[in-house]
């Protein structure tokens, strides 16, 4: 129930209304706490991918401390660009921003093993498929059509199953461990199993902040229990500055084909995913739909925050799906709250200890926080592919999708002849299974017959009556 001292349920259904501030200060900095894990994450995965992350005894470590820096930083830019705006460019509502997982199978390919250097490549795939998000902006509700659940549930679902990997690799000690006694310890199971277990149980048994910061909370639990074995170093603590602002161009530009091409490609996805959190909101928050002009400013501020990211050292924004939640759960919808939790991470992106402090969590720790997000996201994509009509075409093109995305993914030495760029856009396993699905559904008849797909189902063809249309067509 929502405290009444906050305001009347008609200025709490306002974006414009801006609470007391007594109020709107720990409301503001929930939205951050909602996000704050989700948001450093895919700074670590893609540093410790290119080989200078946790555990690699890398000189180059600093520099992930300065990606984290960034990333919550350019998060709070972003989603100032969304709640304040600037002319076409937001939609003034209480977006929050933050770095966005769908790009991280694309990046691993990009940097694998290549260190600091190839960074670079990263930046300048940032900065122009953020141009090119931005410019989706003019005609995002012409594209709509071929995006339909089946397509961005497939997608989502993909883009989790590619990451679960890497949180088992981290919560058994991380790459640099593989093949050593220490990788699969029980001590190291035995940390991330506490981040696990205290995370479900926040999410099942509390309410309020205390399940929806779960994961935060496990992470705390699990860092305290690391501490008193001994596995946290906090040296890089000390030697880190206390403020730094944010050095342009820090990794360099570089241009490739396989970053720009896979980034904008998989602009299309978080545009679409952008839209949903915007109508999530304006329903959830305002009990309406969102207007053209907020689903557009939305997307501007997606693409241009992302752009400015890259200049700057940062990975792609996004808004974040689990502030719509948040805004339905308390039922504040003043953009006014979510700016000063834009301007609390922003003031975290300019002390480097806090980046510092975030890298100090052990591997494993952040294995089991991983875990838990990660299988999230599956779970999301699952969620999503439920609003399917689950006839025997959309069956067929979901599983020629599923099948030839995820085999490449798993086996990409099948692919060893084709050129280097299109070896990384094949083998991510995103983008083949999202381009497969689009020109499939926007191609095959919407008709398919009971006895179609019964040779090569194994008798299971999707009979249930629960989600099968039962006219004369299926």
């Amino acid at each position: 129930m929502v405290d009444a001292s906050i305001g009347t349920p008609e200025q709490l259904r306002d974006p414009n209304y801006t609470p007391p501030i007594a109020k709107a200060i720990p409301l503001g900095i929930q939205h951050v706490l909602a996000m704050f894990v989700s948001n450093v994450t895919p700074a670590i995965i893609v540093c410790g991918a290119a080989g200078f992350g946790f555990g690699s005894d890398s000189p180059d470590f600093p520099q992930m401390i300065y990606m984290i820096q960034m990333s919550m930083f350019f998060a709070g830019i972003a989603t100032l660009f969304q709640t304040i705006g600037v002319g076409p460019v937001g939609a003034r509502l209480p977006i929050v921003q933050g770095t966005s997982f769908a790009f991280i199978p694309i990046m691993i390919p990009l940097v694998a093993g290549k260190g600091v250097d190839a960074i670079a490549v990263l930046m300048g795939g940032v900065l122009v498929g953020g141009l090119f998000h931005a410019f989706l902006a003019l005609f995002i509700g012409k594209i709509r059509f071929a995006l339909p659940p089946l397509v961005t549930g497939l997608v989502v679902t993909m883009i989790g199953l590619a990451l679960v990997k890497v949180g088992i690799q981290y919560a058994a000690g991380g790459v640099p461990a593989i093949g050593t006694e220490e990788y699969g310890s029980a001590l190291n199971w035995t940390m991330a199993g506490v981040v696990i277990i205290v995370t479900l149980v926040l999410k099942f048994f509390a309410r309020g902040m205390l399940s929806v910061s779960a994961v935060l909370i496990g992470l705390l639990a699990g860092y305290v229990v690391a501490f008193l074995f001994g596995q946290v170093n906090l040296g890089n603590v000390g030697r880190a500055a206390s403020f730094a602002l944010p050095n342009p161009l820090h990794f360099g530009l570089e241009f490739s084909v396989a970053a720009i091409v896979g980034f904008c490609l998989m602009a299309f996805v978080s545009a679409v995913e952008t839209v949903g959190d915007v109508s999530g909101i304006t329903k959830g928050g305002a009990g309406r739909e969102a207007t053209d002009k907020e689903i557009q400013g939305a997307t501007f501020a997606d693409g241009f925050g992302t752009a400015i990211s890259g200049l700057f050292g940062a990975l792609p924004n996004t808004s974040f799906s689990q502030n719509v939640g948040l805004i339905a759960m308390t039922g504040v919808m003043s953009r006014h709250v979510v700016t000063i939790g834009a301007i609390f991470l922003i003031v975290c992106g300019l002390v480097p200890k806090i980046g510092a402090i975030i890298s100090s969590i052990p591997i494993e720790v952040l294995g089991g926080g991983v875990i838990v997000m990660f299988g999230m996201v599956v779970a999301a994509g699952i969620s999503m592919l439920s609003d399917v009509n689950w006839n025997r075409r959309n069956m067929v093109i979901f599983a020629i999708a599923l099948s030839l995305g995820l085999g490449l993914q798993l086996e990409p030495g099948a692919l060893q002849y084709l050129p280097g760029t299109l070896k990384v856009l094949a083998t991510s396993g995103i983008l083949p299974a999202a381009l497969i699905a689009i020109v499939l559904n926007l191609v095959l008849p919407e008709e398919l017959s009971n006895e179609a797909t019964e040779e090569v189902s194994g008798g299971m063809a999707g009979h249930s009556l629960g989600s099968l249309p039962t006219d004369d067509h299926v």
